[in-house]
Order: C-alpha cells, then sequence, then structure tokens
C-alpha cells in the first residue's frame, strides 16, 4: 500500500501558540491514521519541548525547502505570518486551511472556522471559542473534540512549595513588581514557600522583586530552559501565572495553575485548557474580552491584592471544594474553573452563585448560532439559548432585534450593487451584533465582495431571524 500523504501545520507564533496547537496534532493523529504529521515551527520553541509534545515531525523554517518536494493531504496555516500564507499557497494538498497566498499575491482565509477566528481580532467579546478549539475545529470533528477527556492538574500531598511566572509578553498583562513583592510576603504568613520563574526577560524583574519582598524567595528566573521547568514544575503544588505560554507548558504537564488574567487577554480564548484550573479575572464590563486597552491606565490590575491572590492560593493547594472557594470574599474578582460544557467544549465554570448575567447569555447564544451555521449541531441550540436570553436579558435581546432591519436594509443593498449602503455600518453596529456583522465583513472581503457572498450573508441574518423566534 503506497506511503499515505502526510499533514502539515503551520504554526509560527509563540511558544503558548504552539502549546496550544498540541491538541490540534492529538486529534489529527485520530482523525487521520497512518498519516505522518509535519509541523513548521520556531526552532526555538518546539526544540526544548520535544519530549512534552505529541508524536510530530518538526520543521524549521530554513527546512522548508523540503516541504515543498511534498505534496500532503491537509495544509492547515494557523500563522499569521505572510511567510506562512505564501508557503501554504506554494505546496500541493487535498485539502487547504487558514490564510493562504497565491503567487499573484492575492491571499484568502480558508474554512469557516478559521475565517470566524480571524473575525474575532478587535472583536472577541462574546466568542466563547477556545483557541485550541478554533485551530481544529474544521479539520477534525466536533465529536473527537467532545469526547476526548484530558487529566486533571495532580495534587502534591502536604505539598507547600508555590511557582510564580512573573512575565508576560506584554506587561499590560502581568502584576508590577511590587505586587509579586507583597504576594512572597503573604504566601509566607500562611507557611507557603514561593519559588519565582521567568526567562532571561525576567531577570531584572525578579530581582526587584527579591529586594522589595521581607520575606525569602528562591529565584530560579533565568536559570532553567522550558524542559527544566517542566521537570522543576512537578515539585510544585501550585503555579501562579499571568496569561503566558509558561502557562499553557505547565497546565500540558499537569502542575496546578491559577491564571491571573490581566489585562488584554480573553480567559474563554486562551486560559489553561485542561480541566481543573483556577482563573481569577477582574470583575468589570472593560475586562470581558478586552483586545486592547483603551483607558487611561489598567483599572482590571486594582482588584488584584496579594492578601486576596494568596488567600484563595492557599485554599486550592488545602484541596478545599468549589463550593467553599466560592465564599472566599475577593472583591471586584470573579474565580472560574476551567472545564468541559455540556457541549463538550471548553468552559470557565463561575464559582459565584451569580445568575448568568446579558454578557454570559449573549455569549452563549453566538457560540451556538456560529456552532449551528457551521454544522456542529441543530438550530434547537440557539434557539434555546435565544429564550434564555429574553426571558433574563430582555433589554439586550430587544436591543439586537431591533438592529436585524438595519442589517437586512444593508445587505439587501449589498446584494443589488456590490457595495454596503453606510460603510460606517460596520464600526458602528453595537457591540451585541457583531459577531455577526464582524464575520460577515471578514466573510465579504475574503469572497471579493462578490454576488453569492452577499447571498450567503443575507442568508445568515435569515437564520438569525430564524433563532429569534
Amino acid at each position: 500500500m503506497a506511503d499515505k500523504k502526510p499533514i502539515l501545520v503551520l504554526q509560527m507564533q509563540r511558544m503558548g501558540d504552539l502549546i496550544l496547537s498540541y491538541p490540534l496534532m492529538l486529534w489529527l493523529a485520530r482523525r487521520y491514521p497512518g498519516h505522518p504529521i509535519f509541523v513548521a515551527a520556531e526552532q526555538s520553541f518546539y526544540t526544548p519541548l520535544m519530549k512534552l509534545s505529541p508524536a510530530v515531525t518538526y520543521f524549521p523554517w530554513s527546512g522548508l525547502h523540503v516541504l515543498k518536494r511534498h505534496s500532503f493531504e491537509l495544509v492547515l496555516n494557523l500563522s499569521i505570518q505572510e511567510k506562512a500564507a505564501i508557503l501554504a499557497g506554494e505546496v500541493t494538498a487535498e485539502q487547504k486551511l487558514g490564510p493562504v497566498q497565491s503567487p499573484d499575491g492575492s491571499r484568502f482565509v480558508h474554512g469557516d472556522w478559521q475565517l470566524y477566528r480571524t473575525s474575532l481580532v478587535k472583536n472577541n467579546l462574546y466568542n466563547r471559542y477556545h483557541w485550541a478549539e478554533l485551530n481544529a475545529l474544521g479539520a477534525v470533528s466536533h465529536t473527537e473534540i467532545q469526547t476526548t477527556q484530558f487529566s486533571i492538574p495532580r495534587t502534591l500531598a502536604g505539598g507547600n512549595k508555590v511557582g510564580l511566572f512573573l512575565g508576560a509578553s506584554d506587561a499590560a498583562k502581568r502584576p508590577a513588581a511590587d505586587f509579586w513583592a507583597s504576594l512572597i510576603d503573604e504566601l509566607h504568613g500562611r507557611n507557603l514557600r514561593p519559588v519565582l520563574f521567568g526567562g532571561p526577560a525576567e531577570k531584572e524583574l525578579s530581582q526587584k522583586v527579591v529586594s522589595l519582598a521581607k520575606g525569602p524567595a528562591l529565584n530560579m528566573c533565568g536559570t532553567l530552559g522550558l524542559d527544566e521547568f517542566s521537570v522543576v514544575g512537578q515539585t510544585l503544588g501550585l503555579f501562579i501565572t499571568p496569561d503566558t505560554g509558561p502557562m499553557h507548558l505547565a497546565a500540558w504537564s499537569g502542575l496546578h495553575c491559577l491564571n491571573l488574567s490581566m489585562g488584554n487577554v480573553n480567559p474563554w480564548e486562551t486560559g489553561p485548557y485542561s480541566p481543573g484550573h483556577y482563573v481569577l479575572r477582574a470583575n468589570m464590563d472593560c475586562a470581558k474580552g478586552c483586545w486592547q486597552c483603551t483607558r487611561d491606565r489598567l483599572y482590571c490590575h486594582d482588584a488584584f491584592k496579594p492578601g486576596r491572590v494568596a488567600a484563595l492560593a492557599a485554599r486550592i493547594l488545602a484541596g478545599d471544594a468549589s463550593t467553599k472557594l466560592a465564599k472566599l470574599d475577593l472583591p471586584g474578582l470573579t474565580v472560574f474553573k476551567t472545564g468541559k460544557s455540556d457541549l463538550g467544549l471548553y468552559h470557565l465554570e463561575r464559582l459565584d452563585p451569580m445568575p448568568p448575567d446579558a454578557e454570559r447569555l449573549l455569549s452563549r447564544f453566538w457560540q451556538r448560532y456560529f456552532g449551528y451555521e457551521f454544522g456542529l449541531w441543530d438550530s434547537s441550540l440557539p434557539s434555546t439559548a435565544w429564550t434564555d436570553l429574553i426571558n433574563s436579558a430582555e433589554l439586550e435581546a430587544e436591543g439586537l432585534l431591533a438592529h436585524i432591519p438595519e442589517m437586512g436594509r444593508q445587505f439587501k443593498h449589498g446584494l443589488k450593487r456590490g457595495t454596503i449602503l453606510d460603510e460606517s455600518f460596520w464600526t458602528d453596529s453595537p457591540a451585541m451584533v457583531k459577531p455577526l456583522t464582524g464575520y460577515a465583513h471578514m466573510y465579504l472581503e475574503n469572497n471579493d465582495y462578490s454576488r453569492p457572498a452577499w447571498a450567503r450573508i443575507l442568508m445568515l441574518l435569515e437564520k438569525l431571524v430564524a433563532a429569534c423566534q
């Protein structure tokens, strides 16, 4: 029997993005048994992680000439870099997903889910699909994702060592030095032993943290490679970390994480993917689905008090149940636990007893709407989510309904004339309908504003109307 064609995944992003591609690699191996899986990635990231990675063959950028000799079953481009799109256009494949650039320089995103992911740029407030799932949807089935079970984080009996990862790719995503110093002292006050972690970029920050803290902390910043960190992490009872690549490495290796989700991140998209971790997020409207802070300072950092974080960490290490954790006094903060929803997708379970607010209900509706549109389930799910929305958030539901006639007017004009009536329509649409208008705008661009594209957008609107009956 002839050798089966390989699968090619292009993941030229950062370490965290590569690790969030690991579930995809496992799913692809099940979906395409016997097909070799090739991954083009940054060598500085994949080399130290080889022992933790699923069994795939990695290629550095310098080895791409070898890839061009192959014919592939599937090419999945998860990178935003132009060189990745060019390569996706140059190789031959039975199917291509993600950005693909033709020799004439034109670039198109292939696949509904990859286009949906692209539409989330500056428009992710109501998105409820995790990045690990968006990497895979379209290439693997919902059932394969739904039925996958990941191990819960390990528990160390009597473990009192707490890792603190100090850095993040953006300073807005991490606490300041004085926070970490105070947290060290608060942990000591609860008989916990803090250990500082970070790469070479965090060495200066770690020295400042140590100088500000009253108590001692073992400073490992800049001393460990990624493979060494994964080994040392096995000795920790808990890992407190911003949303950063080492958080995803820790979660993948089974280390219990408490994610301090601050700044321009969305934990629904990039929180610890496996179940059983904890996420702490400021309970502010502007902290939900934040893409880039537009305020005069980072107000979402204010509620993260070292004493509150240390108290939560101590309770987690003590093995307290979620119901007990929910009773902690954490003003301005919300605690979530990672898990799976009834749909078998990533879910953040809010531990306090607050009923779902409008943002949660709208997010649930749009998740189910796009899942229906892209074939994951039938129309009953968005219809049920709409009923919940109109029963518990009537004002927001009526606001969405009120904008449907305007969307119809604009889209019908586009079908007739090939252009929208008013270009400000895209930016001026209310936030509650932007999941649809944002995707519609991206879809039209991706299809050169063709007449069939306008017809598809009108069909999307008709499905929305049907779901809202």
